[in-house]
């Protein structure tokens, strides 16, 4: 059974008018999360690993110096999905009910969340990810390298933030600072990371 590519949840133009074009959408969507897919599919062909689902795939396959490409492309492959749903045309603004809660318990104020959800951003070198993530029932934000994610380390996502530069580079060239801060402001999806917060 190989894995596929999620369809995206909206158009690829429909962020266009919140800052992120259909053209970052033909190269991310179309060209680097494509290849993750088809990577993936490659390593793992005739493999044990062919058939299990991608989160155990990224289990298995971490740490194992061996499989260190299997877990690059799954990992990237589920990073990709997740962070596609983690935005939508016209979200941003705060968070409500059991959400909004967490977030002023466990941070101390929404602005405050803001605050050290945009530094993990822009403070990761190179290439990674900002993520929102509960962790044994308390709510924190973390980076991660390269293609490493919470599924890997054992803990819960809610929300992402791609900050490889193909994530921002057609739109917002090198000012990573601007792409962070439209997400927040127009994109993030609260929905999403409430569905996630209430998922068994």
């Amino acid at each position: 059974m190989a894995f596929t590519q999620s369809p995206l949840p909206y158009d690829f133009n429909a962020l266009e008018p919140f800052g992120i074009s259909g053209e970052t959408f033909e190269y991310h969507y179309g060209k680097h999360h494509k290849a993750y897919v088809d990577n993936l599919n490659k390593l793992t062909d005739g493999t044990e690993l062919a058939d299990k689902p991608l989160e155990e795939v990224i289990k298995i396959s971490y740490k194992d110096p061996s499989k260190v490409g299997i877990f690059n492309n799954a990992a990237q492959v589920w990073n990709h999905t997740f962070f596609w749903n983690s935005q939508k045309p016209g979200g941003g603004g705060t968070p409500t009910g059991e959400l909004a809660s967490k977030i002023e318990k466990d941070f101390g104020s929404f602005d405050k969340f803001k605050e050290e959800f945009s530094n993990a951003a822009a403070t990761q070198f190179g290439s990674g990810w900002a993520w929102l993530i509960d962790d044994g029932g308390t709510l924190k934000v973390i980076k991660t390298p390269n293609a490493e994610n919470p599924v890997a380390y054992g803990q819960k996502a809610l929300l992402t933030l791609d900050v490889w530069e193909h994530a921002y580079y057609i739109d917002y060239r090198n000012a990573r600072p601007a792409f962070i801060k439209n997400y927040l402001d127009q994109l993030v999806n609260w929905d999403f990371a409430t569905e996630n917060l209430t998922k068994a």
